[in-house]
């Protein structure tokens, strides 16, 4: 889609003008109605966990790096490449920042157990991107965790009423430390955040987001906010939330999986499983269960029906 799109269409996808106005954070915005029900976030981690980080400032439509300023035929390419490689592809930008300050950088990210890492480069044009390695073998490394917050407004409003205030008052060490990124998913769960390399995401962040910040400085997460670990599958991050609050265990590297065991489920869209953790003490089995929410609800602001999210449960934990 270029800058210059039919009359009528929604200028959330045009690069040309603006972005409307996004209202208010009012009773029928879908973060509004989640923190209301008491929605938990838990288990809901992207599966990827290597990113590449696309520093385009200006507006953003809901595919946004398909409609943003980058150029449009490479944002094709490298959406191919970034899905044969597994690879999500994040726009970011400076909160506050004008198209003018961009510094055209880039990133890539690995979050993977043991490859944790994130390295900056400059980008002379963006056709660069298409045949530049992901593998964290050019650029300069991160000193520390990266934190994205999602102000995504071209996707649901409730991401940017939330992320921008969140992203311009988050106090990480250093300006270059925070961006706002694109869509990272659970709409209804913003302010969103992604703290890189590791790939721990976090929703309905509060406040200025400082004890988020403040456990990453001690290689802690922030549990009360903590939605799992990107990468690693829903019943392995729900039983490491649960093990977490059992036994205090809070360090990022802390209760990798050791296995993962469908046991018997209890009726219908009911799933069930023992997931084996690596504990100090010796191995923590947790079983777990998924099923779905017992009311249909809008899961966004732009849902135009109802629908189930599937929530967590802690069935038992033990050792051996």
């Amino acid at each position: 889609m270029t800058a210059t799109g039919p009359a009528g269409e929604d200028d959330f996808c045009r690069t040309d003008v603006p972005a409307r106005p996004l209202g208010r954070l009012d009773s029928t915005r879908c973060s509004v109605q989640a923190l209301e029900r008491g929605d938990s976030a838990v288990a809901t981690a992207a599966p990827v966990s290597r990113w590449l980080l696309i520093e385009q400032a200006g507006p953003w439509g809901r595919q946004a790096l398909l409609q943003s300023r980058f150029d449009a035929r490479v944002a094709r390419l490298l959406t191919e490449r970034a899905q044969r490689e597994g690879v999500r592809v994040l726009l970011v930008r400076r909160p506050g920042d004008r198209l003018a300050d961009s510094g055209r950088r880039w990133a890539y990210a690995d979050g993977r157990l043991g490859r944790e890492g994130l390295w900056w480069s400059v980008r002379s044009a963006d056709s660069d991107l298409l045949t530049a390695p992901w593998d964290g073998s050019v650029g300069e490394p991160a000193r520390g965790p990266t934190y994205l917050v999602c102000t995504h407004g071209g996707h649901d409003a409730c991401c940017a009423l939330r992320g921008r205030p969140l992203a311009r008052a988050l106090p990480a060490p250093g300006p270059t430390d925070v961006w706002e990124c694109s869509h990272l998913g659970g709409d209804r769960f913003a302010a969103n955040m992604l703290v890189l390399p590791h790939g721990f995401y976090y929703g309905q962040v509060s406040g200025d987001g400082g004890l988020v910040v403040a456990a990453h400085d001690r290689d802690e997460v922030a549990l009360p906010w903590l939605r799992g670990r990107a990468g690693l599958a829903a019943p392995v991050q729900a039983a490491q939330h649960y093990a977490r609050e059992e036994f205090g265990a809070l360090g990022v590297d802390d209760l990798p999986p050791v296995r993962v065991d469908p046991q018997d489920a209890g009726g219908p869209g009911v799933e069930r499983w023992a997931v084996a953790l690596a504990h100090a003490a010796g191995t923590v089995v947790v079983t777990v269960e998924s099923r779905p929410s017992p009311e249909a609800v809008h899961l966004t602001c732009q849902a135009t029906t109802p629908g189930r999210a599937r929530t967590w449960h802690r069935l038992s934990l033990s050792r051996g």
